[in-house]
């Protein structure tokens, strides 16, 4: 096992780039994860883990083909995105949609930029059963270490896609899955009178909900219905009940 001393050595360059910066995150494919926990979950569900670097002292996991790199603390603070981790930090590589899928319940998300929120959709679509979620527009980057975390381990199993509204809409008619838009008008059904079974549905920023030019494009509108006076719901929660919808069979 090399063990490494300076900030500057290849290794820790990469840990900490592919924690701070999105392009780096997309040319290489890899993503970073820290924590045991993550780890038994990459695991168990078979991610690609491409290196781990321990804090010096701390035990090493033995996976079989996975490089491991012990780092000084000052070494591997710098190389964490988190204060005082304790590690183990490791990569993962991104899992792509394949090009033979064909999702029956898909769940997007346009200009959701927290990324709790995005980390918790993530998270809820694994546990629930949607076949996608695909991100639109401004949307926080979901390989980033915030919503790594706040998908708790879904990113290994979850599929995702990044794409605009023209690749959705061509991939939506090739699969041939009508779209939903959630909106607050007078034109939205009640999303428990509309058969989601088989559908995509997309929820939008809190503050403007989605845009213009996505609801033009949509089959039709949808509304949770709540009590009169109510606040419009945080966009997590209202993706969180609009995928129960759907594995409800609605």
């Amino acid at each position: 096992m090399e063990k490494i001393r300076s900030r500057k050595n290849p290794h820790i360059r990469h840990f900490r780039q592919l924690g701070r910066e999105r392009a780096y995150r997309r040319e290489t494919g890899f993503f970073l994860c820290d924590g045991e926990k993550l780890l038994r979950e990459a695991v168990l569900h078979r991610a690609e883990i491409g290196e781990i670097l321990i804090r010096e002292g701390a035990p090493a996991p033995a996976l079989p083909g996975v490089p491991v790199y012990e780092a000084a603390p000052e070494a591997f603070d710098f190389a964490s995105p988190l204060e005082n981790s304790p590690g183990p930090l490791f990569t993962v590589r991104r899992r792509d949609l394949p090009a033979t899928a064909r999702p029956d319940r898909v769940i997007a998300l346009e200009n959701v930029q927290d990324p709790g929120n995005v980390g918790t959709v993530i998270r809820t679509a694994a546990a629930l059963g949607a076949d996608l979620v695909v991100f639109l527009g401004d949307c926080a980057d979901p390989w980033q270490p915030k919503t790594v975390r706040g998908a708790m381990g879904a990113l290994f199993r979850q599929p995702l896609l990044e794409t605009d509204t023209n690749g959705l809409m061509e991939r939506l008619t090739a699969w041939e899955l009508p779209l939903y838009g959630a909106a607050l008008s007078e034109d939205a059904a009640d999303v428990r009178t509309v058969p989601l079974s088989r559908a995509a549905v997309a929820v939008g920023n809190e503050g403007r909900g989605l845009t213009p030019e996505l609801l033009s494009r949509c089959a039709g509108e949808l509304i949770i219905p709540m009590r009169a006076g109510s606040e419009s719901l945080n966009a997590a929660v209202a993706a969180s009940i609009l995928l129960w919808e759907m594995a409800r069979g609605g």
